[in-house]
């Protein structure tokens, strides 16, 4: 899915990397405004060492990007009803190959950033009792028609501050992508096949690959 990996690269590069104690998290709209404007500008200032060692991309996404992901949370939807067949010990290395494999994949779709604007969502007053919230986020490129993104987002109850976990392009969801790749996988070999596959997946060297105009 080409268009998919495209939307991807723009989830990766748009909304939710920064230096986390210049962000406001406690406004989910505020949050994806304030680090927006300052992805574009660390990545733009940086193309040039990027583009010497794009495993630099690796440290950058490690440091700028997992503080405003809730990787555990987005894990334990990807293994669905699985999660109840793990041990904790099961779930804590799943946890941490998908992290990993999240970082490499955001690290190797951040080699074809180029210069995306965005218009994000007005802020909406959120109701006391939600926790979670999509953020509607319209990427405008050049070089391809228009594309509506959804971002979601969710309160930790405890501080009051927001954490992205998925994204909706075109309709489909990115968790719910991950969850029917690996379903099978996940029925037939179990949780510990899909971990190797993940460690093996995320330890693959980050390369610079052409821009993709499909």
């Amino acid at each position: 899915m080409k268009w998919f990996r495209y939307v991807l690269m723009m989830f990766v590069c748009l909304p939710l990397v920064s230096q986390a104690a210049l962000v406001d998290k406690t406004n989910p709209y505020t949050m994806m405004d304030q680090v927006s404007q300052k992805t574009f500008s660390r990545l733009k200032s940086e193309q040039g060492l990027i583009q010497q060692n794009p495993e630099r991309l690796r440290t950058v996404v490690q440091q700028e990007l997992l503080p405003y992901i809730n990787t555990r949370y987005a894990a334990y939807k990807v293994l669905g009803p699985q999660l109840k067949k793990t041990t904790a010990q099961q779930r804590n290395d799943f946890v941490a190959a998908f992290t990993d494999y999240l970082v490499a994949s955001y690290a190797q779709v951040l080699t074809q950033y180029t210069d995306q604007d965005i218009e994000i969502e007005s802020p909406k007053s959120i109701p006391a009792d939600r926790s979670v919230v999509s953020v509607r986020v319209d990427i405008v490129d050049s070089k391809r028609p228009p594309i509506r993104l959804d971002f979601k987002l969710r309160k930790n109850k405890k501080t009051g501050e927001w954490q992205g976990f998925d994204m909706v392009a075109e309709g489909v969801s990115m968790i719910s992508t991950k969850q029917s790749e690996w379903s099978g996988q996940l029925r037939n070999q179990g949780i510990d096949a899909v971990t190797q596959d993940l460690k093996r997946l995320a330890a693959k060297p980050i390369r610079r690959e052409p821009e993709n105009n499909d």
